[in-house]
């Protein structure tokens, strides 16, 4: 299929702010993009993804600037790879994002990237200002909360979904291209940058070695605009999801929740050897097991806690799952052995 020209026209102008504040000439970065000067004023023109990776990458070079003027100081070429080796030795995820953090500090102390846990399903990455980066704040902002998403999806070879992105400036005329950018809700005129995921995403193990980092290294822009497809942690999160709605889950309402596709959703569970009616009847199995074991509820009321319409059908379903009654089950479990 031919490449798409979805990235707004605005993050190029943006862009070539790096070459005002330089002193420098934009020209030939423009002509290897394949980007004509009279493109850059048009409404609503756009690029492809490709484009703005190679106009940025040359940029980059020409400038000696992978902050592209952002920032009150150069971030010389290979800068951001130092982060990335820095970090690689790391045991998991977790540990190799508090060193990207801390180490990006020692290159600028104009934006402050931050990693806590605020809660057992949540882990924030924060990004905050404490310098004017002028007018190409927008783009600045996505492209290191861009970055950082990608380079974490990269270390542990794995699409991370995001519960939430938040962006502390008003919606753009070019919001609709932010659901693509990042998989996940996004929030405008949020108080500050940051992206919110599941913690368990921390506790993965790093996937990568000094080869493979070399190696992404020759080609590290494309980790912002080729988005992972794998998700190694969804038949974990579709569990939690269904633990929290145990009854009535459709894969419609599961997919939404997720912030996957239906398609998408059947296709990891099966590359994970999993199916989405496996872990519903290993979800409610646990729940019935659990009830029966625990509580003094009647049959018939633990067969509707559990999604099943008839205490005939539960019975049914239940000897499939253990080879017993839910009644030999639970006297079994209240007598002991």
């Amino acid at each position: 299929m031919p490449p798409v020209a979805a990235t707004p026209m605005a993050f190029v102008r943006m862009l070539l702010h790096a070459y005002v504040r330089h002193g420098a000439d934009p020209a030939a970065a423009l002509a290897k993009a394949g980007i004509a000067a009279e493109q850059l004023g048009q409404p609503g023109a756009a690029i492809t993804s490709h484009q703005l990776e190679v106009l940025a990458g040359t940029a980059m070079r020409e400038l000696d600037d992978e902050a592209l003027g952002w920032f009150s100081r150069r971030l010389p070429w290979g800068s951001y790879g130092m982060l990335a080796r820095a970090s690689l030795s790391a045991p998991n995820l977790g540990v190799a994002l508090h060193r990207w953090c801390r180490h990006h500090g020692l290159l600028t102390r104009d934006v402050r990237l931050r990693l806590h846990v605020p809660t057992a399903d949540t882990a924030v990455l924060t990004l905050t200002e404490h310098h004017d980066i002028g007018p190409a704040r927008e783009f600045c902002l996505t492209t290191l909360l861009r970055n950082l998403h990608g380079v974490a999806c990269w270390f542990v070879d794995s699409r991370i979904a995001l519960q939430r992105v938040a962006l502390p400036f008003p919606a753009p005329t070019h919001a609709a291209v932010y659901p693509v950018l990042f998989p996940g809700p996004v929030v405008f005129d949020a108080p500050s940058a940051a992206l919110h995921l599941d913690a368990r995403y921390l506790a993965l193990p790093l996937r990568r070695d000094d080869q493979a980092l070399d190696m992404m290294l020759s080609d590290a822009l494309a980790l912002i605009v080729r988005p992972y497809r794998r998700d190694r942690l969804l038949v974990q999160r579709v569990r939690s999801t269904l633990r929290a709605q145990p009854v009535g889950a459709t894969a419609e309402s599961l997919a939404e929740a997720l912030n996957v596709s239906v398609r998408t959703l059947h296709r990891q569970l099966q590359e994970e050897g999993a199916s989405l009616q496996g872990l519903k009847d290993e979800v409610r199995r646990s729940r019935a097991m659990d009830l029966l074991g625990r509580s003094q509820k009647p049959v018939k009321q633990v067969a509707l806690a559990v999604g099943f319409g008839s205490e005939k059908s539960f019975a049914r379903a239940f000897r499939q799952w253990t080879g017993e009654s839910p009644t030999g089950y639970r006297s079994r479990v209240l007598l002991g052995p």
